[in-house]
């Protein structure tokens, strides 16, 4: 690994791998969330997704141009890497976060591009530069056994013709140096189209894998679907039941009531039955009464007819009163008749002896 030092974006996730044997499945990578970090690669002039799991590195991502991050849920994005020979993936807490990390991943890959044009330039200007030299070289040989042997260029040449063979020499390292790295930028390049075959590949296999995701969503949608009816179906059927407990419990209740009543209804039966066992001596009795009250009756008939004589007898009694009470007053009256006829009298003997 080159020289990373601050990392210049940093953020947490579930870290996962394509599934090498089925290029289809996603391994986990990380038992938890993870801190995943981009760096830049000085020495390299690269860029780089770094993430440690404890001791074990897990991601050692180089950004290049051609690479793609694509987002694939709310929370959870991909890239293909053709040098690690993996299809990485990422699931975030929120999608924001997703969101930032996909901006900052276009970000790189254009510092990626850029930088990778900037090699590309150096390098074309070192391969003109020693291609110049290449030319310049023959020239100065031309030159040299035009003027003279090397012995007459170093006694007649002086410090022109060193500086010019310094030079020359340079030239001459850095042509093996651009020869150098024009092998290696063939083999880089190579690489790289290897890279990229084996990352269309996987870009391949992933859309294929996203298209079967998308059709076992489609039956899982469709599964779920169906069983959101189920569960309606079941919720009303756990309401018919409900009010159907509701019910027997009443009709529970009401058998309980029932089954008191009928106790309640064979006790008065118990006491009608023992009060039917002396109803026999309750006739005999009632006849015995009524012959009585027939007695009764008769006797009371005896003594209305007393009492209907006794009240004539009494009328007649008071109407002999009302004559007697009048004969009364009459001989009343006829008596202070005499009293007074009898007071006048002494009066008119009182008056005799007065006057004798």
């Amino acid at each position: 690994m080159g020289k990373e030092k601050q990392p210049i974006f940093t953020t947490r996730a579930h870290v996962f791998q394509i599934d090498p044997s089925t290029k289809k499945n996603w391994v986990p990578a990380s038992k938890q969330a993870v801190t995943v970090s981009y760096f830049y690669d000085s020495t390299r002039n690269s860029y780089r997704i770094i993430s440690v799991d404890g001791a074990k590195v897990i991601i050692n991502s180089t950004i290049t141009p051609n690479m793609t991050f694509t987002k694939t849920s709310q929370k959870f994005g991909q890239w293909a890497d053709s040098r690690a020979n993996t299809v990485f993936g990422l699931g975030f807490p929120s999608e924001q976060q997703l969101t930032k990390f996909a901006e900052k991943f276009q970000e790189v890959k254009e510092a990626a591009k850029l930088a990778r044009d900037r090699s590309q330039e150096k390098i074309e200007t070192s391969s003109n530069h020693s291609q110049e030299s290449g030319r310049e070289t023959p020239s100065s040989t031309r030159a040299s056994s035009v003027n003279g042997t090397d012995d007459e260029k170093a006694s007649h040449g002086g410090p022109a013709e060193t500086h010019l063979k310094s030079e020359n020499d340079k030239l001459k390292i850095a042509l093996a140096q651009s020869s150098s790295n024009v092998k290696k930028w063939e083999t880089e390049l190579q690489t790289l189209r290897e890279s990229n075959a084996r990352l269309t590949t996987a870009l391949q296999e992933s859309a294929a894998s996203i298209e079967h995701w998308k059709k076992q969503f489609s039956a899982c949608k469709e599964e779920n679907d169906q069983l959101r009816s189920k569960i309606e179906e079941l919720e009303e059927q756990c309401n018919e039941i409900n009010k159907e407990k509701e019910r027997n419990a009443q009709l529970s209740r009401r058998l309980q009531e029932l089954e008191t009543e009928l106790q309640d209804k064979e006790l008065e039966l118990e006491e009608l039955r023992k009060q039917g066992e002396i109803i026999p001596q309750l006739m005999s009795e009632c006849e015995s009464v009524s012959q009585q009250l027939q007695d009764a009756e008769n006797k009371n008939k005896d003594l209305e007819e007393k009492v209907r004589t006794l009240r004539t007898e009494v009328e007649e009694s008071k109407h002999r009163q009302t004559n007697l009470k009048t004969e009364l007053k009459n001989f009343l009256d006829v008596l202070d008749g005499k009293i007074d006829e009898l007071h006048d009298f002494r009066q008119g003997l009182s008056k005799l002896g007065v006057d004798n």
